[in-house]
């Protein structure tokens, strides 16, 4: 994969800024008991597209949430479109992925803890 541009990382951070709040206002950051935030936002080259990598976190089923997301991805590009209008020519098209790296973290931690445990036994 190619380096990200300058230009690409402060339009993804300009656009991660306002997902959040985005979400804030319509309340996809704290919902069915657990917390959505946005782990990243990583620019296509010619700034059309926005990968929106979301983190859940005690969210009963990633996989329905995510769908849930992709349902509101019209609603949510119209209001992205209202913030950035004047820094941004074209709204980029948004397309959200599952960023499952603390759920990783989580796993390798319990990995050690037993790996620590069975040593401490013998």
């Amino acid at each position: 994969m190619a380096q990200e541009t300058k230009r690409q990382k402060q339009v993804g951070q300009l656009v991660q800024e306002e997902l959040s709040d985005i979400f804030l206002r319509m309340g996809f950051n704290v919902t069915e008991g657990g917390m959505i935030s946005i782990s990243s936002v990583r620019m296509t080259p010619d700034l059309l597209e926005a990968r929106v990598y979301l983190s859940m976190f005690q969210i009963p089923s990633p996989t329905e949430m995510l769908a849930r997301m992709n349902d509101k991805k019209g609603e949510i590009r119209r209001e992205l479109g209202n913030r950035v209008a004047k820094q941004l020519r074209r709204v980029p098209e948004l397309t959200f992925f599952l960023d499952d790296t603390l759920d990783h973290v989580f796993k390798m931690e319990e990995l050690f803890k037993k790996l620590n445990d069975e040593k401490d036994k013998q």
